[in-house]
């Protein structure tokens, strides 16, 4: 047990910062909610006008949660929880994977395994990590509440639901680690686990049932198959019910007895599902070429990220229906949701501008793995052999770049087409096909930023690019999220270039933000293809 005590330390260590980076954001996050309702939604009449419209909207229930209640606490758990263990489980998820198969890939683990250390010490020391970092999740998380007013048991309980999501995804991770080939795959397999959890979660929330009172919803079967769908049923503030903490927790345990298992019988580099290793004996003329190059590396990931969300896009046309016929059915809530948006065919148009505005979040998250991918190359020593040839480094930056751009509008674009396709075969009315379609292209400058804005700051220093990248969008997603509700500055909420997409098909499209959003992505491009010139190569 010592030495395992010892790579916990270790693994401490190496993380330090990041582990308080995610923390205090996760915390961060949740205290700003509770402040933000406990102050401008002080009165019982503000909330449950607040609750009122949310159980009338369904893109309002996919996206934040369940209306369970009017207290302040209840409120804000329906404004955050989703939020806070989607990033939960990331932390989670990406701390596992990082500590096992990035290692194992790197070759860290092989020179540890050199020692007398067994084979299973570093995956129970990363296993021992993260269920230390979700305990003090536990407490950031509770003290944000307790700060901002809200009662102390309900502060803990609510830290507990968002650690139990965290710690579930971490075993899952774990067990994805030994299945899949490398870091890369894995890392996507994990996050598109969360992910999915999330899509589950809000698909059943919209199809909830609304209470008379409209300020309670009981969510449909499909969110008892998501963790975050289970976490949520926790209810701090309400009537607690501490069975989903316990099943929760009881999953977790064996998905993470099950990884040091496969870990106990996997030998060193292996995987459960191996890679690829055919292909022709000579490369294609495309391969002669960096935009080739970077298409060959990438096409993978690329159609990962379409499928995924294509498959928002279609359960966005096929709830579309779904929800129209729900609200037709309730009278009451009809008529709330009457006064919002006019008409049955514009609340399906405005569950699908939701829906596609998250694809235009996961365009964005696409176009900054792709960029990323030269930071990999740069780190584990590729790019100097690939650049020891006759290709200049501007030209190595531009064809990743190319395929960056293509990914982000690819991905976009396959969100509106399924959406579109579902749409007109479901007929649920709202907008036609190709308005749906446009929907989603509108969102493409602004998700264009974020590769943009990595690959500028992948020039100045690599390793600042994936932790600058990938805060950029968490902080864009916040402020065009929760900009308004906290009371930020306009000026503050209009750095978020998801601020500047036009809400088709609910909006106007509006070609100024479109135009100034592309040309903040080709500045930071062009800016950053003049600096990697002089920059020298950085190692790991």
């Amino acid at each position: 047990m010592a030495p395992v005590l010892r790579l916990v330390l270790l693994q401490a260590r190496r993380d330090r910062g990041i582990l308080t980076a995610w923390i205090l954001g996760i915390a961060g996050l949740g205290y700003a909610a509770a402040v933000a309702i406990t102050t401008q939604f002080a009165e019982d009449s503000d909330r449950t006008a607040l609750m009122a419209l949310a159980a009338a909207s369904p893109a309002f229930l996919f996206l934040r949660g369940l209306p369970d209640g009017i207290s302040s606490g209840a409120v804000t758990i329906f404004q955050g929880y989703s939020f806070t263990a989607v990033l939960a489980g990331l932390m989670g998820s990406f701390l596992v994977i990082r500590h096992s198969r990035a290692d194992e890939d790197q070759g860290r683990l092989e020179l540890l395994g050199s020692t007398a250390v067994a084979r299973t010490a570093p995956l129970q020391a990363t296993l021992l990590l993260g269920t230390g970092a979700n305990a003090v999740l536990v407490l950031a998380v509770a003290g944000g509440f307790i700060a901002a007013g809200l009662p102390a048991t309900g502060s803990f309980l609510a830290g507990l639901a968002v650690a139990a999501v965290g710690l579930f995804f971490m075993a899952a991770a774990a067990l994805v680690a030994q299945v899949m080939p490398s870091a890369r795959t894995a890392n996507g397999t994990a996050a598109a686990l969360v992910g999915a959890a999330y899509v589950v979660r809000g698909a059943g929330d919209a199809l909830g049932t609304v209470g008379p009172s409209l300020v309670h919803v009981a969510p449909a079967w499909p969110s008892l198959l998501s963790p975050i769908g289970w976490g949520q049923r926790v209810r701090p503030f309400t009537d607690t019910d501490l069975l989903p903490l316990l099943v929760l927790g009881g999953i977790a345990a064996v998905l993470a007895a099950a990884a040091v298992a496969l870990r106990s019988r996997r030998d060193m580099g292996a995987s459960y599902i191996p890679a690829s290793d055919s292909g022709p004996a000579r490369a294609g003329a495309t391969l002669a070429t960096m935009p080739g190059l970077a298409w060959r590396l990438q096409r993978g990931s690329l159609a990962s990220w379409c499928f995924t969300t294509g498959v928002l896009g279609a359960i966005a046309g096929g709830l579309g229906p779904v929800v129209r016929d729900a609200l037709a059915a309730n009278p009451t809530l009809l008529e709330v949701m009457s006064r919002l948006v006019p008409g049955n065919a514009a609340v399906v148009d405005l569950f699908t501008t939701a829906m596609l505005g998250i694809a235009g979040i996961l365009a964005g998250a696409a176009g900054i793995q792709a960029v990323l991918r030269l930071r990999a190359e740069e780190a584990e020593g590729r790019a100097e052999l690939l650049l020891a040839v006759p290709v200049s480094r501007a030209r190595w930056l531009a064809g990743t770049l190319a395929v960056a751009a293509m990914t982000t509008a690819a991905v976009a674009a396959a969100a509106g087409a399924a959406a579109a396709i579902v749409l007109t075969i479901t007929q649920a009315g709202g907008s036609g096909p190709g308005e749906v379609f446009a929907a989603a292209l509108a969102h493409i400058p602004a998700a264009l930023v974020f590769p943009a804005v990595t690959v500028l700051v992948f020039a100045f220093a690599s390793r600042w690019a994936g932790p600058v990248g990938w805060s950029a969008l968490a902080a864009a997603l916040v402020l065009g999220q929760f900009g308004e509700l906290l009371g930020l500055p306009v000026w503050l909420q209009d750095l978020s270039p998801f601020r500047h997409s036009s809400a088709m098909p609910v909006e106007a499209f509006d070609p100024a933000g479109a135009l100034l959003m592309g040309a903040v992505a080709v500045a930071a491009a062009a800016v950053a293809l003049r600096i990697i010139r002089t920059r020298d190569l950085a190692g790991a």
